[in-house]
C-alpha cells in the first residue's frame, strides 16, 4: 500500500539518546533544554528571529490571534485544512472569505479591499501547499487599513521568497510540525515573529500568563511543547536536507511522468522556491478525479483530496460569500503520495495508473 504520507522516522538510536539525557535530567516539559535548543537551531536554519515551539499548529494559530488581541471578521482563505477557519471561529472571530487565484491556489490579493469593512481587523493568508503568497501585496493592503497579518504558514517549513526565509512577513507566521509534515516533532507547531515584545508575549501566554514562581501577569493557557517532542525535532532537522532532496525527487519524477497527461501542477511563486511538501495535481473535472482516485485505490494507491471541501460551504460558519474559484480547484484537486522513503519504481508505479485512468 502507498499511502499519501508517511511520517520521517530518523535514527532509532539517536533518538534514544536524547531521551537518555531526558531521564537523566527528569525535566520533561517547561521550556527543557532539548526545547531550548531546538528554537535555538530552527531560528538558525529558518533565518528568523523568534521561533516559540508550541503543542500544535492549531494552538500557535489562536496564540497569534490572541497575542494580536483580535476582534471582530478576518479576511481568510477558503481554500486549505479546516484548522485554518476552525481557530478563528474557536476565538469568537469571524471568518470572512476571499477567493483564491486559480493557479497559485493562495488567496488573491486582488479580491481582499471589497471585503474590508470597519469590523475587519486583519488577514489570515495560507501559503498554500508551501506557496508563498503574494505578500507585498497583502501588506500593502494591511498597511492601507491598518490591519494585522497572521499567515498560515504550517506547510511553509524551508519555504524561500526572494531568498529569505517567507516567515518573515506579516505580524506572525505559524508552522505546523504535525507527525506528516516535512518536518516534525511527533505534534508540535511553532510562532514566528521579528517583533520582541510580541514574542515575549506569546511566551507568556503559552505558559498560563506566568513569568516567576509567584508571578501571574495575564491570561494564558497551556501550549508547550515536551522534551520527547523536541527531541524528534532535534533528530528530524539532522536529516532535513535529506529529506528536502528526496522530497524533491518524488516531486520531480511525477512532474516528469504526468507532463502532458492533461493534468495541471501548482503555479509557484517566480520569486519562491518549491519545498516540494505535497504533491497536488488539478483534473478539468470533479468526475474525472473520483473515476482516476478510485482506479488508484483498487491498485493500493491512497491519493487525498487536498483540500476538500471549500471552507466556504462550512454550514457552521454560515459564510456569506460564494468564492467560485476555490469551489472549482477543490472539488478537482488530488495530492499524490510523497514521502522520502517512496521509491522511484512506486512513483512510477502511481503515475503509470493515474494515466492509465486518463
Amino acid at each position: 500500500m502507498i499511502p499519501v504520507t508517511k511520517a520521517y522516522l530518523p535514527n532509532k538510536e539517536k533518538y534514544q539518546g536524547y531521551v537518555d539525557q531526558i531521564f537523566d535530567s527528569a525535566w520533561l516539559t517547561n521550556n527543557g533544554r532539548l526545547l531550548q535548543t531546538l528554537e535555538q537551531r530552527l531560528k538558525e536554519y529558518l533565518g528568523v528571529k523568534h521561533v516559540i515551539c508550541v503543542a500544535n499548529g492549531s494552538l500557535a494559530l489562536q496564540l497569534s490571534y490572541k497575542a494580536l488581541e483580535l476582534k471582530g471578521e478576518v479576511i481568510t482563505s477558503p481554500f486549505s485544512f479546516a484548522a485554518t477557519t476552525s481557530t478563528l471561529a474557536w476565538e469568537g472571530l469571524k471568518p470572512v472569505f476571499a477567493d483564491i487565484d486559480p493557479d497559485s491556489f493562495n488567496l488573491g490579493p486582488d479580491n481582499i479591499e471589497a471585503l474590508i469593512t470597519q469590523e475587519t481587523c486583519a488577514i489570515v493568508p495560507v501559503h498554500v501547499f508551501g506557496n508563498p503568497c503574494e505578500v507585498e501585496k497583502i501588506q500593502a493592503i494591511a498597511d492601507k487599513y491598518s490591519l494585522k497579518v497572521v499567515y498560515d504558514a504550517a506547510h511553509a517549513f524551508g519555504s524561500q521568497y526572494k531568498g529569505e526565509s517567507v516567515l518573515n512577513y506579516g505580524d506572525i507566521s505559524t508552522l505546523s510540525f504535525h507527525a506528516t509534515k516535512l518536518f516534525h516533532t511527533i505534534e508540535g507547531g511553532a510562532i514566528i515573529t521579528n517583533d520582541d515584545a510580541l514574542a515575549e508575549k506569546v511566551r507568556r501566554l503559552i505558559n498560563f500568563g506566568i513569568t516567576s514562581p509567584t508571578t501571574i501577569e495575564s491570561v494564558g493557557t497551556n501550549a508547550k511543547m515536551n522534551e520527547f517532542e523536541a527531541a524528534m525535532g532535534l533528530c528530524v532537522l539532522d536529516d532535513i536536507e535529506s529529506i528536502r532532496s528526496e522530497r524533491k525527487r518524488v516531486w520531480q519524477t511525477y512532474e516528469k511522468t504526468l507532463s502532458g497527461s492533461g493534468l495541471a501542477f501548482q503555479q509557484w511563486n517566480k520569486e519562491g522556491d518549491n519545498n516540494h511538501a505535497y504533491a497536488p495535481v488539478l483534473f478539468e473535472s470533479e468526475a474525472k478525479l473520483l473515476e482516476a482516485e478510485a482506479r488508484l485505490k483498487e491498485n493500493d494507491i491512497l491519493p487525498r483530496r487536498y483540500f476538500y471541501p471549500s471552507l466556504d460551504t462550512l454550514d457552521y460558519l454560515e459564510s456569506k460569500q460564494v468564492c467560485d474559484q476555490s469551489r472549482s480547484v477543490a472539488s478537482r484537486i488530488l495530492c499524490l503520495p510523497i514521502y522520502p522513503s517512496l521509491k522511484d519504481q512506486e512513483v512510477l508505479y502511481a503515475s503509470n495508473k493515474l494515466k492509465e485512468e486518463l
